[in-house]
């Protein structure tokens, strides 16, 4: 081989170590992205069983049953007419309770409607919602006032021109 050779056999190689690289790391990635669905997008789009997703919304009013040891089961829903059960073993929250904002990551069980979750987050205080969910309230016109009629950003900008003064 001459020397021109062996440089272009080098700079292949690397090339290929550096696309191999790039493919592997795709691949992970869309293995552990899991899209954000509220109910009356799932009502739109119906996911396939087996699908991993982020289901968010509220807690529905008298919806949660807590079962054998830690199981729970519990809608969540958007306001609208849409709900979806959630099935749940584990832990919960502190501040999860009926009304609450709730972001549920898991998958739906096959041949059924049936959401099982493997996480459960809930807001950590009652001015903070996750800013997914926020927007897709926001988007469907349901989102909430805060307090005086203000919206959060509002309220948020009144409390940094007193902390000013």
């Amino acid at each position: 081989m001459t020397r021109k050779q062996k440089r272009l056999a080098v700079i292949a190689g690397g090339m290929g170590f550096i696309i191999a690289a790039v493919l592997l790391v795709m691949f992970a990635f869309s293995q552990s992205v899991a899209y954000f669905y509220m109910p009356a997008d799932l009502a739109k789009t119906p996911v396939a069983p087996e699908t991993r997703i982020r289901l968010g919304g509220l807690v529905g009013a008298g919806s949660v049953v807590r079962g054998a040891g830690s199981t729970v089961e519990f809608t969540v829903t958007d306001g609208s007419a849409n709900a979806v059960k959630v099935h749940y073993t584990g832990l919960l929250p502190d501040l999860f309770r009926e009304g609450q904002g709730v972001v549920t990551e898991g998958m739906f069980a096959s041949g059924g409607n049936l959401f099982v979750a493997d996480t459960v987050l809930a807001k950590h205080d009652e001015t903070y919602m996750p800013k997914e969910v926020a927007d897709k309230l926001k988007a469907q016109g349901l989102w909430q006032q805060g307090q005086g009629g203000e919206s959060l950003g509002q309220k948020n900008q009144g409390q940094e021109a007193k902390a000013t003064r």
